[in-house]
């Protein structure tokens, strides 16, 4: 491209000669005194003022001066006509003047102007071999991403013969790094050049160089640059020790050094301690944390945005929503980054309520919120289903400049998706210029979470078909495989796994676990096992997934045992962990494992919310333990209606009939909306403790008040409450009224009734109706086989036992278990295998004994 100063600057520059004269040292030292200020305008102003007179008062040090001033102030006019006053003046060659020029027309965006000013410059053979203009320009292609004419530009530099320095290295390094780009070798080649060149006692090119064997994944090499440093009282080298040692994970060394920099008497700055606190982050300590929290109110920086930012996101990251809380109210200055951190702070622990009004509140105080603050927003309407605001939130970007971000795209999808707004979704995802894998990811995601299954697996077949050169990544293909799961799609599931093998992403622990799942809900425990035997053993996500796994599958024994598997190699539980295994104690009515898990909940202080709350309630009630429920129920500040449905169902279950009725009315009070559940539970109470009339009045406030329709469940339980009252030509007749199609539950009941009542006639009408439904249930062959041997038709009896063995069918003998002393003993009706039956009729024998001499002492 060829340069071309516009004419009104050329003409400006020669106006300058024919006015009058004017002191240059004078003027010169008021310019740069008023740019070392900052006030970077006026000392334009001055110039102009000055320049219209005459150029030549201006020295070779005031123009980079003045080209410093326009690069802050990006003002390209104003650069343009110092340059045509440079040319004037032959000054263009000066290689001072020359690197502020190419600064100048870099950080005013144009690069094509420096390059010109450059490859002017370097073919004078003035100064050409002077290195600072060299390292100016490499840097300008490198910030317009122009990285193989950088790469050129060095290389040209030094078949010139011109001498990188340790500037001219650090930005090559920091760079190609950064854009990975730089292979170990290469990076190591760099290193040896230093060496060479006696370049390695520069901290600042020693600091690049620790920063490249990190990026490079070498974190054992930036240890040893970093102890070859025999000056380590710059802060720099520290901070980026601790922040990159984070950033790779290491985040006890990152502490560690944290601690030795403190006892150094290093003077920390607000970098060291964001480092510091970015590794309590990600290693959720909080402890420390608090430790790093301590020393930044000593060292009065507290109030500093970048520091209160990071401990905010740090208890965020930690859980501990009130600190972070407590930190954001403590800020003076309130930056929107401090706004978007508290935010983001109730997003990721689902405080989503939390977050919609401190942003209604940020609003009130006039801070304009930026993409990330929407994109924020956006998702708590995703997680709360608040599809209206959320939508209102989309609006406010079209009111306001604010750029659509390829963040703020995929929480719109994820919001519409998720609310079922499939048009709304489609428009998003159409007007998005480039469709990453966010995007994608973000509406398959929604999809599964709107229960929309089969529309996310058309969308990932979509998603290949559209694009060869997008590879799922784990995030997708978890979304895929819930899916799978969602639809107990066998056959996909094991088709979108074999292709996971080959690629590698089975390994991934967030995609292993979702097949735990697929193939726990499919019935296929084994399958299960296999997958989480291949993955990572440190992540809770998948030793939760293998417990929920065995409890869904009737196997409440191995879930406990894989439970007790996780604490012995050393994984730490959470509230999810605790909820499954209590799920599979609650199934065995275990009472003294329960309650051994509920202490070691509350002994490590483990976070526990409803879900787990809710496990620890249904457990109690199952294992007949109603007080310790109730005590837990009541402390409870936030009930569901899972909540209330529990405690309802164990009175109920236990007899208290009152209380179960009793809880309802304070449930109304409440101003909780009861479901069908509630009402199932408290039909079965009145069951249970044979209220007929009550139980009646339940089910028509149910239709009649809440406009619920019953179900098969209600229908039978109606039946058997009836039934047991002795009321069967009522029950017989609720039958018959019945609008839908009564299933075998309801004849069951009924034949239970019967045989209770001695009707032998309605006993075998059910009978009938229910051996014609299911000719195979052994169960209602026994049941009308007894009403037959209660009512002495004893022929009647022999001939359907007869066709019940004709039909190889056996009655399935009931069980019962006990636990003594940790150890669970089943007993089955006619068995007489236990082997501690000589010990158990010997403890009843010595009952019947006591008993028998009690009544005679009476």
């Amino acid at each position: 491209m060829r340069f071309k100063l516009h004419a009104v600057h050329i003409r400006r520059g020669l106006s300058c000669l024919a006015d009058s004269y004017i002191s240059p040292t004078s003027v010169s030292c008021d310019i740069r005194a008023l740019i070392q200020k900052g006030e970077y305008l006026q000392a334009l102003h001055l110039y102009t003022k000055h320049d219209a007179s005459s150029p030549l008062w201006t020295s070779v040090f005031t123009f980079p001066s003045l080209l410093k001033a326009c690069s802050s102030l990006t003002n390209l006019g104003y650069g343009k006509t110092i340059h045509a006053s440079v040319i004037l003046l032959g000054r263009r060659y000066d290689p001072f003047i020359a690197t502020s020029l190419v600064n100048m027309y870099v950080k005013c965006g144009s690069l094509d102007y420096a390059v010109h000013v450059f490859d002017g410059w370097s073919q004078s053979g003035v100064s050409a071999l002077d290195v600072t203009v060299w390292n100016s320009m490499i840097d300008g292609f490198f910030k317009f991403r122009r990285f193989k004419e950088g790469v050129e530009c060095f290389r040209r530099m030094l078949v010139l013969g011109v001498r990188p320095d340790a500037f001219s290295l650090s930005i090559v390094v920091s760079v190609f790094c950064k854009e990975g780009n730089l292979r170990r070798e290469e990076g190591k080649q760099i290193h040896g050049y230093m060496l060479r060149c006696s370049l390695d006692g520069d901290s600042f090119l020693k600091t690049a160089l620790i920063d490249m064997y990190f990026k490079l994944g070498l974190s054992t090499d930036a240890w040893r640059v970093f102890v070859e440093i025999e000056d380590k009282s710059n802060v720099v080298l520290w901070n980026v020790m601790i922040a990159r040692f984070g950033t790779s994970g290491i985040c006890e060394s990152s502490l560690e050094l944290y601690m030795l920099a403190k006892s150094n008497s290093v003077k920390l700055v607000s970098t060291s301690f964001t480092g510091a606190l970015g590794a309590c982050s990600r290693s959720e300590n909080y402890g420390f944390g608090r430790q790093i929290h301590c020393d930044i109110v000593k060292m009065g920086l507290d109030n500093d945005p970048y520091v209160s930012t990071s401990l905010l996101s740090m208890y965020s990251k930690c859980g501990m929503v009130g600190e972070a809380e407590t930190v954001f109210s403590c800020v003076i200055d309130k930056r929107l980054e401090i706004w978007n951190a508290m935010i983001a702070a109730y997003v990721e622990n689902d405080y989503g309520s939390s977050a919609l009004e401190l942003f209604g509140f940020m609003r009130q105080k006039s801070v304009l919120p930026d993409s990330f603050t929407l994109s924020n927003v956006i998702s708590c309407c995703s997680m709360l289903g608040m599809y209206n605001y959320g939508k209102s939130v989309h609006t406010e970007l079209f009111k306001r400049p604010i750029q659509s971000t390829s963040t703020v795209d995929s929480a719109l999808l994820t919001l519409y998706s998720t609310c079922g707004c499939d048009t709304d979704a489609d428009l998003v995802f159409k007007s998005m210029e480039g469709k990453d894998m966010v995007a994608w990811s973000s509406l398959i995601s929604g999809l599964c979470k709107n229960g929309k299954f089969k529309e996310a697996l058309k969308v990932f077949r979509s998603m290949k078909d559209e694009d060869d050169n997008l590879k799922p990544d784990s995030d997708i293909m978890t979304s895929v495989i819930n899916a799978c799961a969602g639809l107990e799609a066998l056959r996909f599931g094991l088709q979108y796994h074999g292709g996971m093998i080959k690629t590698g992403l089975v390994l991934n622990v967030f995609v292993g676990s979702s097949l735990i799942d697929l193939y726990s809900k499919c019935g296929l425990p084994e399958m299960a096992l296999k997958v989480f035997t291949s993955i990572r053993k440190d992540n809770i996500v998948a030793w939760n997934s293998m417990i929920s796994c065995y409890s869904r599958n009737n196997l409440p024994e191995l879930s406990i045992e894989h439970f007790n598997l996780m604490l012995s190699q050393g994984v730490f539980p959470d509230s999810v962990s605790i909820t499954s295994v209590l799920v599979a104690i609650s199934s065995t009515a275990s009472f003294l494992s329960g309650k051994s898990l509920h202490g070691y909940t509350l002994r490590l202080n483990i976070p526990s919310d409803s879900h787990l709350k809710n496990a620890l309630i249904d457990m109690y009630l199952k294992c007949g333990f109603s007080k310790y429920a109730e005590d837990i129920f009541k402390k409870m500040r936030h009930k569901s209606l899972i909540t209330w449905n529990l405690m309802i169902y164990g009175y109920g279950s236990h007899g208290y009939c009152f209380r179960a009725l009793s809880l309802f009315d304070e449930m109304k009070k409440a101003g909780v909306s009861p479901n069908e559940v509630t009402f199932l539970s408290l039909i079965s109470a009145c069951n249970h403790s044979g209220f007929v009339k009550e139980g009646k009045n339940i089910f028509e406030i149910m239709k009649q008040d809440y406009g619920i329709e019953p179900n098969v469940e209600h229908y039978a339980n109606m039946v058997d409450l009836l039934g047991r009252a002795g009321h069967l030509k009522e029950a017989y007749s609720f039958i018959k009224g019945i609008p839908i199609e009564p299933d075998s539950s309801i004849w069951l009941c009924l034949l239970s009734a019967s045989r209770t009542h001695h009707n032998v006639e309605l006993g075998i009408l059910s009978a009938e109706k229910l051996l014609r439904m299911e000719p195979e249930r052994s169960s209602a062959y026994v049941q009308l086989i007894n009403l037959y041997k209660e009512a002495g038709l004893k022929n009647e009896a022999a001939k359907l036992l007869g066709e019940m063995k004709d039909k190889g069918l056996q009655k399935k003998p009931g069980c019962s278990w006990i636990e003594v002393s940790n150890r669970k003993y089943a007993f089955f009706s006619g068995g007489s295998s236990s082997s501690v039956k000589a010990e158990i009729f010997n403890v009843l024998n010595r009952l019947k004994n006591n008993m028998v001499e009690e009544d005679k002492s009476t």
